[in-house]
């Protein structure tokens, strides 16, 4: 099984759906997230789903009983009977829908080992036929639906490890297609050698100090100016998955890569939090920037929000930017 940072499904059969992510966070803290529906409201289930437990008793024999409630505002019951727990290591379950999704059933197993301080986690899905599984992906994109669940599992143990606080407010968001496979785009995103020709908004030149592309990692830089002025800024990742999302906290700098206020009037916020997703379609993709202050004031908050306009000038000259070096890469 890959231990790479992304979640990615294996094709093991074509009666198993298998997902596995590493998760930056020791392995005690990953199960307690898993084991306790307090944790598990949080990040069970693809994004948009909430999660409502009635009943919880993880021990074999023991019964989960849950409703997920999706976007759409339908509700599906579900019913968990544990058959193995393993702590910290092991759970395995025979899982049913109840009601209108009855006909859902299948054997799970879920494996948390430990990677140096990291988890990998592996969730697997077998059903009785083929024909079952095929149609939980077609109707309820079961695969992919694995996928978001580990990756909000590991955003949310983020959270547990932090000061427990998520960014507030009105979101910036921003979306551009570029004219480039997804591949292409999240290495010009993520490496130095290709962020130097792109990066900043139009009328500046990035110098790269430094790309430590890991969580806890930075992306150090410099935007120089023609009439002199020099803007350091610094990210510091939190969540890696290559290659269809980033999250990382944005802020000004120094020269040396600390944290300074923005260097111009205002109450810009010290610290942005930055999810970038990247989709692909057709051999084009389709990026998503959507940033919220982290740990600021309501005089921040207001301030930031009043700042999207110029944020969207300054990104979509970044985007041209990105789209002209992309091109020149692919060539003619």
């Amino acid at each position: 099984m890959s231990s790479k940072t992304s979640a990615s499904q294996s094709p093991a059969s074509d009666r198993e759906i298998v997902v596995t992510r590493l998760i930056n966070a020791p392995r005690d803290l990953v199960w307690k997230a898993w084991s306790d529906p307090a944790h598990i409201t949080h990040w069970w289930g693809p994004r948009g789903f909430t999660t409502t437990t009635s009943e919880m008793d993880m021990r074999p024999g023991g019964t989960w009983r849950f409703v997920m409630h999706g976007p759409d505002g339908t509700d599906y019951l579900n019913q968990i009977v544990y058959t193995e727990v393993v702590k910290p290591e092991r759970l395995a379950y025979r899982q049913s829908g109840e009601g209108d999704h009855d006909e859902i059933k299948f054997q799970s197993e879920v494996t948390f080992v430990d990677k140096g301080g990291k988890t990998e986690v592996t969730l697997s899905a077998v059903f009785e036929t083929a024909a079952e599984l095929k149609y939980v992906v077609e109707k309820f994109g079961a695969a992919e639906g694995g996928q978001q669940t580990l990756t909000r599992l590991s955003e949310y143990v983020l959270e547990m490890m932090g000061d427990g606080t998520k960014p507030t407010g009105k979101p910036f968001v921003i979306t551009r297609v570029i004219n480039a496979p997804r591949d292409l785009v999240w290495k010009a995103w993520t490496e130095a050698e290709h962020l130097k020709h792109w990066w900043g908004p139009k009328g500046s030149k990035v110098e790269v100090m430094t790309v430590d592309l890991r969580p806890g990692g930075i992306f150090h830089y410099v935007l120089r100016y023609s009439t002199g002025t020099a803007m350091w800024a610094r990210f510091t990742y939190r969540d890696i998955a290559a290659p269809e999302r980033l999250v990382y906290v944005s802020g000004y700098s120094d020269e040396s890569g600390g944290l300074t206020r923005a260097p111009f009037p205002g109450s810009f916020p010290l610290e942005i939090e930055n999810t970038v997703t990247f989709s692909e379609h057709a051999g084009k993709t389709t990026i998503t920037i959507s940033g919220l202050p982290h740990n600021a004031s309501d005089e921040e908050r207001k301030f930031f929000e009043g700042m999207f306009a110029s944020m969207t000038g300054g990104f979509g000259g970044t985007f041209e930017q990105l789209e002209g070096y992309l091109g020149w890469v692919q060539g003619p």
